[in-house]
């Protein structure tokens, strides 16, 4: 099963419009044709944008979603790397990327290195087509 990092701009994205391209990805999941893999940071960040004002996400919305993440995803924890990043908020997620061999979906392309295994949400719904 391909496995997958998704960066929380990718996941504000899908939860605002599920029925659109980039909600596809979270269908994915939920189908068990990709593997979500998050470590306890990129956890809290979840659920920290999650429960921004702005976005108007209710509580059971949220709830929703981090019961998904814990009942599909694969939790791992996992030692920082010394890679130099754009973003060191963003490490997180690089650093469960590149532990568990999995494609980085995100909608911030400048916060990371250029790297074959970090795509847009758009590039990656182009590759998960072309899978058998």
């Amino acid at each position: 099963m391909l496995r997958v990092v998704i960066d929380t701009n990718v996941i504000v994205s899908a939860l605002i419009s599920p029925k659109g391209n980039i909600g596809k990805i979270l269908d994915l999941i939920t189908d068990e044709k990709l593997r979500l893999c998050y470590n306890p940071e990129i956890m809290a960040e979840y659920k920290d944008v999650l429960s921004r004002p702005r976005f108007r996400f209710s509580n059971e919305d949220r709830e929703s979603f981090i019961q998904g993440v814990e009942r599909f995803g694969l939790l791992v924890r996992i030692p920082t790397s010394s890679t130099l990043l754009p973003d060191e908020d963003d490490r997180c997620f690089y650093d469960v990327a590149r532990f568990c061999n999995a494609i980085l979906v995100t909608g911030n392309m400048k916060h990371y290195p250029v790297e074959p295994f970090i795509v847009t949400p758009t590039e990656f719904l182009a590759l998960v087509q072309t899978q058998p």
